[in-house]
């Protein structure tokens, strides 16, 4: 009887040693659950600020695409602005003289006067866009800036140069716009 009563403490003192080593490990698992779920929690937080933010940034995107169509739309339709605001004067004094020209009083010159102003201030404005002539009677001929329309013999003149100009030429900031047309000694 006391062998027997000796192997059943044994065996709840085993017991006790054995518990104890579950309950740590129980206790483990529960502590690495934990922190497991944690983590996940502030990756999906982590997650949901990126996404909040990448959101952000693809709707700043969108109205900074459409301020900036908006902004080259409006340049575009207003690009000539300035300059039909310049040349409102000068049509102006065109109607006037169109008046004056009409009055019974007018006479030959004072509608050349008119209309030699109105020339001057259209010219005026086509400076201040930096339009220039190109008036080459006189020079040698540049066919990057000429149009021949015809040559003729002229004691007169160096071969290749410009005797007249049926047409004047224009260039915008030093670009052709239209050449002159001319007349060229051969």
């Amino acid at each position: 009887m006391s062998e027997a009563k000796n192997q059943e403490t044994v065996n709840n003192e085993n017991e006790a040693v054995v518990q104890p080593e579950e309950e740590t490990l129980e206790q483990a698992q529960e502590a690495v659950e934990h922190d497991v779920e944690a983590l996940l929690e502030e990756a999906r937080a982590e997650a949901e600020k990126h996404k909040d933010m990448a959101l952000r940034v693809q709707a700043d995107m969108e109205n900074l695409r459409r301020r900036t169509r908006m902004d080259v739309e409006s340049a575009h339709k207003f690009a000539l602005e300035k300059f039909v605001n310049a040349l409102i004067p000068a049509l102006d004094s065109m109607e006037m003289g169109i008046d004056a020209a009409n009055k019974e009083d007018a006479s030959i010159d004072s509608i050349r006067e008119g209309l030699d102003m109105t020339f001057k201030q259209l010219l005026d404005v086509l400076g201040e866009f930096n339009v220039e002539r190109v008036n080459p009677t006189g020079e040698k001929f540049d066919p990057q800036l000429h149009e021949a329309m015809t040559m003729v013999p002229s004691p007169d003149h160096e071969s290749n140069t410009v005797i007249e100009t049926f047409q004047k030429g224009y260039t915008l900031n030093e670009r052709l716009v239209r050449a002159a047309r001319v007349v060229v000694a051969q």
